[in-house]
């Protein structure tokens, strides 16, 4: 895998349902490159820290292989890297093949994959199409986010290199269609609770699906 673009935002105001919401969903290429720390990417704006902004999240990566099918969805946009609000464009990044928990480096910086992304209204609002949500949701491509485990600066051009791989094999891929499959498979709900750093809202969810013998 390698970096295609590396992106920032700069903070807009947007209006939904009658309220106004900080956001950096309009991620621009920073050619220079950027910088990644445990905190998050500098320079970057988090409009919601409750849901983008912890150490699981400090930074977005995100397929430019499936760029192809959404710009035939909507031949309309000006079409850039960064048009769902990630940090890094990465050429070759596939949800099932990347495991949660991973880690990689890029030069002398170190990430973890931690969970898939979560559409919500404000990528509506930057395709200008609220349907893109549940579009998103069913074409299964939602890249991932990553915790920075040591920060530096990267570019385009630079590789990740796969360090480590858990063996429980749990992909983005597979957590992303347990997060939103109506069927929810339960031996991989019951793997997936056992990923120690799983985050307390998420594990919370999960054990909301737990069948128990006298439900199934």
């Amino acid at each position: 895998m390698k970096i295609a673009s590396t992106n920032i935002a700069s903070p807009v105001q947007l209006s939904w349902k009658g309220k106004q919401h900080l956001s950096g969903i309009y991620k621009k290429a920073k050619e220079q490159g950027i910088f990644l720390q445990p905190e998050g990417v500098v320079g970057d704006t988090i409009g919601n820290p409750k849901v983008h902004g912890d150490r699981q999240k400090a930074v977005y990566l995100f397929s430019t292989d499936t760029y192809e099918h959404w710009k035939k969805q909507y031949p309309r946009l000006d079409w850039s890297y960064g048009m769902f609000g990630e940090n890094l464009s990465i050429e070759g990044l596939d949800e099932k093949e990347l495991i949660m928990g991973s880690e990689f480096s890029l030069g002398k910086v170190r990430i973890r994959i931690t969970t898939p992304r979560e559409p919500c209204f404000k990528l509506g609002i930057r395709f200008g199409d609220q349907k893109i949500i549940d579009r998103f949701v069913a074409y299964g491509r939602p890249g991932s986010y990553a915790e920075v485990l040591q920060g530096g600066p990267v570019q385009a051009g630079d590789t990740l290199r796969l360090e480590s791989e858990p063996e429980h094999g749990i992909s983005i891929a597979d957590f992303f269609s347990l997060w939103y499959g109506k069927e929810k498979d339960q031996d991989l709900l019951l793997r997936t609770l056992k990923l120690e750093w799983l985050s307390a809202s998420k594990r919370k969810k999960l054990m909301g699906w737990v069948q128990t013998k006298k439900e199934a």
